[in-house]
């Protein structure tokens, strides 16, 4: 029987260019999408990676790995999906004084509250001290931003995503109150809709976001969405009252 020679991940150095995506290790290997180890993660290198589609993810004790999956979840827009209880939330939320979303007020707290373990998963964080830094980087350089929920002057949950012109990839997010994340989410979809900015990177497959609306697709048809969108101006970061009064068009979850 012939051997199988195990695929050789090739390793950047500082500054290096990425090899191309369609190089990333397949389905039948122990890690799908891997695409190379090594480089930096400084503003441009973050920059020509996700405009290729590529994103860094790695944990404690490894090299910086990079990673390009095929098919890739991504949330199309128009597809954002309302449970009947997010949608009272929401409704709460916009009459309640109490309650205000915010954008970019607080990137660094959003990002280490990301970084906590989850409560009952077992696990560390891939959000290590070295990502935190290089993603305050790129939003000090104006390509990360924070959308973030406030209850009594107090972040409650939010999320941060990479923007470059009009792409949006969602990075990670949390809770300390019931649907604070999900309220943040809401408000970014509203702020795309007003923008013009029509699908949102998820990166990998899960149940929570396949229930909010995500899909899968090839990959090839996600980086032509990514080109058009990077050619469009990059909107203001500004979250306005005004957007609240959006929210009722979005798609309700199907019976």
């Amino acid at each position: 029987m012939r051997k199988l020679r195990t695929p050789t991940l090739p390793w950047l150095e500082p500054g290096e260019a990425f090899p191309p995506v369609a190089r990333s290790l397949g389905h039948d290997s122990g890690a799908p999408g891997l695409l190379a180890a090594g480089g930096a993660l400084d503003v441009a290198s973050l920059r020509l990676a996700y405009g290729r589609g590529i994103f860094p993810w790695f944990s404690d004790g490894q090299p910086i790995l990079w990673w390009s999956p095929d098919p890739r979840m991504v949330l199309a827009v128009a597809d954002f999906r309302l449970r009947p209880s997010l949608r009272k939330t929401l409704r709460r939320a916009q009459a309640s004084e109490r309650c205000e979303v915010r954008f970019d007020t607080a990137f660094a707290e959003v990002i280490a509250q990301c970084a906590e373990p989850r409560a009952g998963s077992g696990s560390g964080t891939w959000i290590l001290p070295q990502m935190q830094q290089a993603y305050l980087a790129l939003h000090r350089a104006g390509y990360a931003n924070s959308v973030e929920t406030w209850i009594d002057d107090e972040l409650v949950g939010g999320l941060y995503c990479v923007a470059l012109g009009g792409a949006v990839f969602g990075e990670s997010m949390f809770s300390r109150r019931s649907d604070a994340s999900k309220i943040a989410l809401s408000a970014l979809i509203v702020f795309c809709r007003q923008h013009g900015i029509t699908h949102i990177d998820c990166q990998q497959n899960t149940g929570h976001l396949a229930s909010l609306g995500a899909r899968e697709m090839a990959r090839c048809d996600f980086l032509e969405i990514v080109t058009k969108a990077m050619q469009l101006p990059a909107p203001d970061w500004k979250f306005l009252p005004l957007y609240w009064t959006y929210l009722t068009p979005v798609t309700p979850l199907q019976p």
